[in-house]
């Protein structure tokens, strides 16, 4: 994000008025939220969707209470990095679109379509006086008829499909992983190793326990346990 210039201040009161320049600051004020937040990844392997992220923890705190994945349907799930509470907010009514869609057509609802409908409510927020944009960054993968797909979105409605992807504070380390020893055909446990060492290089000695793992295949989430995540980091 460039630098606001003192007189350009009045512009960030409303969500509705560009800068000089073309810019909405409060949209680049949310995606300074995503890209302070803990680093989350994706990638697509041969058959399945990989996500990954850096939960917080605390010596009190009930275990499983503090998660950065959420499954929205037995094909389909995101992974999150920004606030928490927007991001809560946003994953219900994916899980809603998600059990309409089934409801309606009697079917699992496709990965872009569900991507579509979260990206515009973000977009819908940035068009309304009195409103704010969502200060969350997404990762959306799952497997439905056309295969693996992941997709992120950004708090201004943007959707990009890609073949791996980082998002948070350590996303510049994590997609030089990705960048480095990424290829389309990996093989599932490949691709778990790939996501943990892309966590491992954007946050600075994280522990094991703070990693969250899930993988996603036709009709099929499941989140990976602490020893299993222990197991893979180190092949």
């Amino acid at each position: 994000m460039q630098p606001v210039p003192p007189s350009y201040m009045a512009y960030d009161r409303a969500i509705t008025v560009f800068s000089p320049d073309g810019r909405l600051l409060q949209v680049e004020y949310a995606r300074q939220a995503v890209k302070k937040g803990s680093t989350s990844v994706g990638l697509r392997t041969e058959s399945a969707i990989i996500l990954a992220a850096t939960k917080t923890t605390a010596p009190l705190a009930v275990d499983g209470s503090s998660k950065k994945i959420f499954q929205i349907d037995d094909h389909a799930a995101i992974t999150t990095s920004g606030l928490l509470a927007d991001a809560r907010d946003l994953v219900e009514f994916g899980r809603v679109k998600s059990q309409i869609n089934k409801i309606t057509y009697g079917g699992p609802v496709s990965l872009s379509t569900l991507t579509k409908q979260i990206a515009d409510r973000k977009h819908v927020v940035t068009q309304y006086a009195g409103v704010r944009p969502f200060g969350v960054g997404f990762l959306i993968g799952g497997v439905d008829e056309t295969g693996p797909r992941l997709f992120e979105t950004d708090p201004s409605g943007t959707i990009i499909e890609w073949y791996a992807q980082s998002i948070g504070r350590g996303s510049d380390k994590s997609k030089k992983v990705f960048e480095k020893d990424y290829k389309p055909k990996l093989k599932e446990e490949d691709g778990i190793r790939m996501a943990i060492n892309a966590l491992k290089a954007g946050e600075k000695d994280i522990d094991i326990k703070d990693i969250e793992v899930a993988v996603i295949k036709t009709n099929e989430f499941r989140r990976l346990s602490e020893e299993e995540i222990a197991r893979l980091s180190k092949g």
